[in-house]
């Protein structure tokens, strides 16, 4: 029996129910605001999945043109392939939450997949996947430490607003998703244009505020339906092995951690661990394993001991110390713009490529067709962790590091208006030890002054992480890879010098407070501006001229009626311009023709074509055109691409003309004057009113 309960957000009424689709789910629920619903299913597996050291959980979300009452444009009309780019964002934006939440021995395979039934254009379904999947796995019988709430702020004239429309979003300049429990934030993604540091931490708790009548609602649902929890074996800790391996590891391993250098650390590291299996002896050989998780521990401890008690970081490093910055540019000569950010052992190479408006990316998305004049790829290959495996595709690392640049560098980018070229920005990482995706920020920021690019300002970004035991809390500047892993919050912060524009945050632990929040960011201020200056004695503005490689667009503006001749049956004259000026021209319904080409020569013969093509024929007068039919009652002249008219055989000449081929052939060049444009758009020509003319100007 379906049980369907709800509340009030923002005067738009949220409902969650179950009972009544996906009943064979360990948990189901079907999330509704507005037109859009989303059904929600988590399902683990029955047996325990053994000899893994990692959480079993994967999160699907999918969108399907049913939902928006489409049929997809492809060829197969399916949804096929790889998930698309906004699936695969909405997919971290579920997982992200709820990982941390699981218990710590859970080996349950565990599938959470949310899939759009309905959508309108007002309410996006991603805050509802995540508020689905708190309220399927509350109501399952997998052990979750739950439930989650999840809004969407917004800041309109200068007031917070929850969960804006689409067309209120297009005009906030705060766009966030908050995740967060009862009494903690757990989730941030978003950014804003150019937001001051306490107005961000308002906008969060000003969500988390807003976001306690869903908790409510997934409390009552569960009390209603909740499933008891199944049970999950505990790992038997063996004490004695344990103070076995701190008392062979404690000291090598404390010496091993403090090596600044990655890969050095990591050899000592492998080194000591050895040195514990050895030690210990052949009867430790098959619990490998278990003394390689007790390590693990170990060094977490150690981390977090040294940090905390000694206040020292593994690279020796002051908490709010930014690693050695180095910054480059015009690295490559071909392309349009480069730029080679590294900061400690963390390396990224932007490349930007100016391409035609006709270059931007078509999206095909369940409310219609968008266009991205804007694109930031991130590249991750293996060598740059050491490591050997085959390079793919993008996967979710790729995807969610991209859009995150993406969004940090998107609010300094000129209007398309003004500057009609598309940017694609790709970020290949060289080398990694802890926050790529902002070192991809700077490296992007390098390469668009490079290019040229008139940004409003030059953007970086930082990581920040935090170690908290009870009330001893510790804010850490820039942190390295394994400084993430040990940690408590991975925080990142990407902005100008007027305000942020980026931020993404995963807290692991309850209890990060307003004022925890507020500091880190101030220490991430201090901290971008630090970078901002390093990177000012690079390239501190764009340069005036873009590359010399990068193609030329002129723009003219056609009457909206002219665009019919300009293209031609088929597209016939604008693909022969095309060709024969080696250039792209795209032209839009109101008339916007944008010529691109690989030289100013080119492209201005390209221009003056398209003016032929789309003057107008004044009555009076006089163009020099092209025969192009002989008829017995005169010839057709083409005056100019597109426009042709009639000389009556009577206005060849000033004596009688027997047959027209005696004064004309095809192919021939002659002047000639308009004398009429009748009602149907025909057009009289005389080629003996334009000897008169001409005769006129000899003797002038």
């Amino acid at each position: 029996m379906e049980l369907r309960l709800k509340t009030e957000i923002d005067n738009r009424t949220l409902a969650i129910s179950t009972g009544k689709l996906a009943k064979q789910a360990n948990g189901a629920v079907v999330v509704q605001y507005g037109e859009t619903m989303i059904l929600v299913t988590a399902v683990a597996a029955e047996e325990i999945k053994e000899d893994i050291d990692f959480l079993p959980l994967t999160v699907e979300y999918q969108e399907k043109g049913y939902a928006a009452g489409r049929i997809p444009g492809n060829y197969f009309r399916r949804e096929v392939g790889r998930p698309t780019e906004k699936e695969t964002l909405t997919s971290r934006i579920i997982d992200r939450p709820i990982r941390p939440l699981f218990p710590k021995d859970y080996k349950y395979e565990t599938q959470v997949i949310a899939s759009v039934l309905s959508v309108d254009r007002d309410n996006d379904p991603d805050i509802l996947a995540v508020i689905g999947a708190s309220a399927a796995l509350e109501l399952s019988d997998i052990p979750f430490n739950g439930p989650i709430a999840c809004i969407r702020v917004g800041r309109i004239d200068g007031k917070l607003k929850i969960n804006p429309v689409q067309k209120e979003i297009e005009r906030s300049d705060i766009n966030l998703i908050v995740a967060g429990s009862r009494d903690s934030i757990v989730m941030v993604e978003g950014g804003g244009r150019f937001v001051k540091e306490a107005e961000m931490l308002d906008a969060i708790f000003f969500a988390h505020e807003q976001m306690q009548p869903i908790i409510d609602l997934q409390e009552r649902l569960k009390e209603a339906r909740g499933l008891e929890k199944r049970s999950i074996p505990r790992s038997e800790t063996d004490e004695r092995l344990v103070r076995e391996v701190e008392d062979i590891a404690a000291l090598s391993l404390t010496d091993a951690l403090l090596i600044p250098e990655k890969i050095r650390r990591r050899e000592a590291l492998k080194a000591v661990k050895n040195e514990v299996m050895l030690k210990l002896g052949e009867s430790y050989l098959d619990r490998k394993k278990e003394v390689s998780a007790i390590i693990q521990d170990l060094e977490r401890k150690i981390v977090r001991n040294l940090a905390l008690k000694e206040g020292k970081r593994i690279d020796g490093r002051g908490f709010t110390d930014i690693r050695p910055i180095t910054a480059e540019v015009g690295l490559l000569p071909r392309t349009h713009g480069s730029g080679l950010f590294t900061r400690g052992e963390t390396q990224a190479l932007g490349i930007v490529t100016l391409g035609s408006p006709g270059d931007e990316q078509r999206i095909e998305t369940l409310e219609g067709d968008i266009f991205k004049p804007f694109m930031l790829h991130y590249n991750f290959p293996p060598y740059s962790v050491r490591e050997v495996r085959r390079p793919g595709g993008p996967g979710r690392r790729e995807i969610g590091h991209g859009a995150l640049a993406a969004r940090a560098i998107q609010y300094v980018l000129p209007d398309c208006e003004a500057f009609s070229y598309t940017i694609r920005i790709v970020s290949e990482i060289l080398e990694s030890n802890g926050s790529s995706s902002m070192a991809t920020v700077c490296a992007s920021s390098l390469a668009l002054m490079d290019a040229g690019v008139p940004i409003s300002g030059a953007v970086a970004g930082i990581a920040m992480g935090l170690i908290k035991e009870g009330e001893d809390v510790i804010i850490l500047s820039d942190i390295l890879g394994d400084e993430d892993h040990m940690g408590d919050m991975d925080f990142k912060v990407a902005g100008t010098r007027e305000g942020i524009t980026a931020v993404q945050m995963d807290i692991k632990i309850d209890g990060i407070t307003k004022d925890i929040m507020g500091k880190a960011l101030e220490q991430a201020r201090e901290g971008r501006h630090f970078i901002l200056d390093k990177m000012a004695k690079t390239i501190d503005r764009p340069r005036k001229e873009l590359s010399p490689y990068a193609p030329k667009i002129i723009s003219l503006q056609i009457k909206p009626e002219k665009i019919r001749d300009l293209i031609g049956p088929g597209g016939k004259v604008i693909r022969s311009i095309q060709l024969e000026t080696d250039t792209r021209i795209d032209v839009d319904e109101a008339g916007t023709v944008k010529i691109t080409a690989t030289n100013e020569e080119m492209a201005n013969k390209a221009f003056h074509m398209i003016e032929d093509i789309i003057q107008e024929v004044e009555i009076g007068g006089i163009y020099e055109g092209t025969v192009r039919k002989i008829m017995d009652f005169g010839a057709f002249v083409e005056i100019f691409p597109g426009t042709d008219g009639l000389i009556h055989i009577s206005q060849l000449d000033f004596k009688r003309v027997r047959k027209v081929s005696d004064i004309l052939r095809e192919g021939d060049k002659v002047k000639v004057k308009v004398l009429e444009i009748n009602r149907d758009g025909k057009i009289s020509l005389s080629r003996k009113a334009a000897m008169i003319e001409e005769k006129k100007r000899n003797k002038l």
